[in-house]
């Protein structure tokens, strides 16, 4: 009975240490994976971090400036700057105001709620600038050179070269500085796609030698645009002609009088008027196009004349208002 007993208790006893046991494995084994895991998040965090920190250099038309991390705080002085920013899928926390606009031009208006203005391209609020505490400023060399150490003082500043010639060699330059030249080149790719569309349709059309004037009317000037110029090279960049005064590599012929008004001519003419508030490019624009030359002139014999937006013909200068253009050109072109 005792012998009994005894190895009943043994049996017991033995049994309690292995449950012992099991359960001191099991805290091993939670600990190990719970130790992984936070290795592991150690590990992801870091990873992020190192991106966070990361910098990189970028070259610019007045030297070279390093930006530490994503930024995410962008502040742009120019109007074809903040087209950039937003074909890319960027807000700015400031820009500069619209030419034309209150403050930002029609076809951007919707992208920019909550943006601050910070001045004019060749008037900046430097001011309003700092307060909105930037982690990079994009800049443009013409128009703000004189304020470069004060704008480099508040934040990384990268500066375009010039505002004339191609507008894709700004974009580019802006992608690389907010570290986004695959996203950059996208919007760029599916740009040259619908040139390349478009100049395909105009050669099956036998549309594509018409000969293309472009007219502008200003309050204190008239313009013939010639190949160097942003619609000018949208033009080239398709294939269409151009009257022979205006198939040359240069931007404009400015002050025109009408005793050149014969050089507006061409298979159809484009103009565009720039009426900023407080002047009167609608008075110009009318006193032109009702004259006796003008009316003269064939295109407009013919019927083949039409206004288009000063913005997106010429003023903005960005990729949203190339891609606008593109429109135009298309539905007036090819709808006969």
């Amino acid at each position: 009975m005792f012998k009994t007993n005894a190895w009943k208790l043994a049996l017991l006893l033995l049994a309690l240490v292995f449950a012992l046991a099991a359960c001191g494995g099991s805290d091993d084994t939670d600990e190990n994976a719970s130790d992984q895991t936070d290795g592991d998040q150690n590990e992801e965090q870091g990873e992020e971090s190192d991106e966070e920190s990361e910098s990189y250099t970028v070259e610019h038309a007045m030297g070279e400036t390093t930006i530490e991390g994503q930024p995410e705080r962008i502040v742009v002085l120019t109007n074809h700057g903040t087209e950039a920013l937003l074909s890319m899928g960027i807000t700015p926390v400031g820009a500069v105001q619209s030419w034309t606009g209150d403050p930002w031009y029609d076809h951007i208006s919707d992208q920019m709620e909550g943006v601050e203005v910070v001045g004019l391209e060749h008037q900046l609020n430097l001011e309003k600038i700092a307060e909105l505490e930037p982690d990079l400023i994009l800049a443009n060399k013409m128009r703000q050179e004189e304020q470069a150490d004060k704008l480099k003082a508040i934040a990384p500043t990268v500066f375009e070269e010039t505002l004339r010639g191609d507008w894709k060699i700004n974009y580019e330059l802006i992608a690389e500085a907010v570290n986004m030249e695959e996203k950059g080149q996208e919007v760029l790719d599916d740009y040259q796609k619908r040139v390349e569309d478009l100049s395909t349709k105009l050669e099956e059309a036998g549309k594509l030698d018409t000969k293309v004037s472009m007219v502008r009317f200003m309050p204190s000037d008239v313009r013939i645009y010639h190949k160097d110029s942003f619609s000018g090279i949208i033009l080239d960049e398709i294939g269409l002609a151009r009257p022979e005064s205006q198939d040359v590599d240069d931007f404009a012929a400015k002050g025109v009088t009408k005793e050149r008004i014969n050089e507006m001519d061409g298979d159809v003419i484009f103009y565009f008027t720039y009426d900023p508030e407080g002047e009167d490019g609608q008075a110009v624009e009318d006193e032109w196009i009702n004259d006796p030359l003008w009316k003269n002139l064939s295109a407009v014999q013919e019927g083949n004349v039409y206004e288009v937006s000063d913005t997106i013909w010429n003023t903005a200068g960005g990729v949203k208002a190339a891609n606008l253009m593109l429109d135009d050109l298309e539905e007036k072109l090819l709808s006969e």
